[in-house]
């Protein structure tokens, strides 16, 4: 083999870096997708969904936040819980996501954007006590849950029955466990006597 021959096998095996060019779909423009939806009901659907996006990847977020930040006699049981409604809600940005995606729009990805896009009130970076961290994610939830139910009736006005599922099955089935799981906390019961 000769010194130019590896030199060129070499090259190709090389990573090719910085590469740039334009966007191949601008966010807010639709690709018309072969699944029997109007263009309209798709970009009514997107829009809806972008903002339920926004929403759920701060209300997941803040989940993250309360469970490194959690503090009290409840420790424990809100550490892991907070973590549990994390995953979950990271499941339903996934799942919102490629809904999106699926109708031929662009998902709201990066934090900059979603924090310019969200309905959910910014918290605090500091600690707070659980109770109003709690507090916190119930509001939250009650803005996603308001959203969804909305954009749920739009969208299967619209013959979106794709988008009113994942709307009614996952997003607010979802959303209506958790507020029940959150709200037992602050429930002002005694500890340890009955009244």
């Amino acid at each position: 083999m000769t010194e130019s021959s590896l030199e060129a096998i070499l090259k190709r095996a090389a990573p090719l870096t910085h590469q740039q060019a334009d966007e191949i779909q601008p966010f807010g423009h639709l690709v018309r997708m072969p699944i029997a939806l109007s263009e309209q009901t798709c970009k009514e659907s997107v829009e809806n969904l972008n903002q339920l996006l926004a929403d759920t990847m701060t209300l997941r977020d803040l989940y993250k936040k309360h469970h490194w930040q959690v503090a009290g006699p409840t420790f424990y049981q809100l550490h892991l819980l907070f973590d549990k409604h994390y995953d979950e809600q990271n499941e339903l940005v996934d799942k919102i996501a490629e809904r999106v995606q699926l109708l031929g729009g662009v998902s709201v990805a990066m934090a900059h954007d979603v924090a310019e896009t969200t309905l959910i009130p910014r918290a605090p970076k500091g600690r707070e006590e659980a109770p109003v961290q709690i507090s916190r994610l119930l509001h939250a939830h009650e803005i996603v849950l308001k959203e969804a139910r909305t954009m749920a009736r739009r969208a299967g006005e619209g013959g979106d029955d794709g988008t009113n599922d994942l709307l009614v099955s996952d997003v607010i089935r979802r959303n209506e466990l958790q507020v029940w799981f959150v709200a037992e906390h602050v429930v002002d019961v005694p500890l340890t006597t009955a009244l």
